[in-house]
């Protein structure tokens, strides 16, 4: 039987990244992966440098994906209200599809995120530079960007915990429209 190394490995990036999620980096081993993915240990040395060296391309690589997903869709709309509601609707369905990935990504405060660099696009800066965007037009008051990004996050985030720990029962995309108001009034200091 021949073996399938590109399969091994998104089912050791799947294990490792629901290991993450549940347990920690930290306290997840490169022991507990393999034991999770029904692999020997060193299977994953074959495919990845380090446990770290996962842990930071499950986080880079989907990181910066989400990113270019945010801005892209928020190219497609004008003005600024139609762009936040295309992107927390993003958020929204990323969490309904995907609940450990969001996880990992986004509410998980872990060591990955003192790696992002400044030039590194992540969904923060993509935010930033629409509310930006957003003042200059014009369409909100000015302020502070980054108090105005982590007030909208802050809103998204917190009901995604929310959901995460069953305290909502709904989908999260059947609360987004809910949420862009709220964002909506936050941002146009109603």
């Amino acid at each position: 039987m021949a073996r399938n190394g590109n399969k091994t490995k998104k089912l050791l990036a799947r294990t490792a990244l629901e290991l993450f999620v549940r347990k920690g980096i930290t306290e997840t081993t490169v022991r507990d992966i393999a034991a999770a993915a029904g692999l020997a240990e060193g299977t994953l040395y074959r495919h990845f440098d380090s446990k770290d060296e996962l842990a930071w391309e499950l986080f880079h690589t989907n990181y910066t994906a989400f990113a270019q997903e945010l801005d892209r869709l928020q190219q497609q709309y004008d003005p600024l209200k139609d762009k936040l509601a295309a992107m927390i609707s993003q958020f929204c369905t990323f969490f309904d599809q995907d609940p450990v990935l969001f996880g990992y990504l986004l509410l998980a405060q872990h060591t990955q995120l003192k790696k992002v660099t400044p030039e590194m696009e992540t969904a923060v800066t993509v935010l930033q530079k629409v509310i930006a965007q957003g003042m200059a037009r014009r369409e909100i008051p000015a302020g502070e960007v980054e108090v105005a990004a982590a007030m909208v996050l802050g809103l998204v985030l917190q009901v995604a915990v929310f959901k995460a720990y069953n305290r909502i029962t709904q989908d999260l995309s059947e609360l987004s429209e809910a949420l862009v108001a709220a964002c909506w009034r936050v941002l146009a200091g109603d």
